[in-house]
């Protein structure tokens, strides 16, 4: 069976519904949500939010479309790999096909439409950000040629302000027990010492002893003295 005819096409306020509907189609498949259990505060607030982000000049949003249907999406946004690094780079942020068009080349239409736009920039690089737990994504983005660059480790702001708290309330009372660790270490290695110290006196005075005993005695029968 031949493979449907994709054509990409960029958001615009035209396509934004299509593109918030594919994108809390993969929030809920993310999240493993059901669509009633999305309220319409929750949907008004994400196009409002999406709009924000696609009016950015350093984000672009792309659809796959199949028979005037869109079926999938892919965010890109234009950063430097890093700080030291002042050639841009065109980031993949997020990436979905619905299921049932998947396996049809929608995904590998969308990356190649951002390696188009990479090059028309003039981006040395592009990457992508996969969900560490995403097998099927990290499988694809491997075949495509992209390697392991960095981790990413997320958390909330409140979360590690917390997090910080704690271990600094906790580092006294560890620092109290190291400090009663040495103290009785010291306290052993000085009774060791004075042990010592009292066997050498002890020695000593034997030594000190055993000699007047043989200064009182006298000399030896015998001697000639």
């Amino acid at each position: 069976m031949p493979r449907p005819l994709i054509s990409i096409r960029r958001v615009t306020p035209e396509l934004k519904g299509d593109f918030t509907a594919l994108c809390t189609a993969a929030h809920l498949e993310a999240s493993g949500d059901s669509a009633a259990r999305v309220s319409p505060e929750t949907r008004v607030a994400s196009e409002e939010r999406i709009a924000v982000a696609l009016a950015r000049d350093d984000v672009r949003a792309l659809l796959a479309v199949v028979d005037d249907r869109p079926v999938g999406y892919v965010v890109l946004s234009q950063r430097p790999m890093s700080f030291l690094i002042d050639s841009p780079c065109v980031s993949i942020e997020q990436i979905y096909v619905v299921e049932d068009a998947r396996r049809s080349g929608a995904a590998r239409a969308l990356v190649n439409a951002a390696a188009q736009y990479a090059d028309r920039l003039g981006a040395e690089q592009i990457a992508s950000t996969v969900p560490a737990q995403g097998r099927e994504a990290n499988r694809f983005f491997a075949r495509l040629g992209f390697t392991s660059y960095v981790v990413r480790r997320v958390t909330t702001t409140s979360a590690l302000l917390r997090r910080l708290a704690a271990d600094e309330q906790s580092h006294p009372a560890v620092a109290l027990v190291l400090l009663r660790r040495r103290w009785l270490r010291a306290q052993a290695n000085r009774a060791t010492t004075v042990d010592q110290l009292l066997l050498r006196r002890r020695s000593l005075r034997a030594r000190v002893a055993r000699s007047d005993a043989v200064s009182y005695l006298g000399p030896a029968p015998g001697s000639g003295m």
